[in-house]
């Protein structure tokens, strides 16, 4: 879900880019960068709990 976010908005910041609105370019670029951060982390995580046989259920 956060990684989808995350491609939206940076497709939302490469579209006004290329149409000229910088300032929302570079806000919805700021965003998606933020969420994909997000998403990473989240990953890592999963990951761990995974190798280390941990459910959170």
């Amino acid at each position: 879900m956060v990684l989808e976010w995350a491609v939206a908005f940076f497709i939302i910041a490469l579209i006004a880019g290329a149409l000229g609105f910088r300032g929302l370019a570079g806000t919805a670029a700021t965003i998606a960068k933020i969420l994909f951060v997000a998403f990473l982390l989240l990953f890592i995580f999963s990951i761990l709990l995974i190798l280390f046989g941990i459910s959170l259920l």
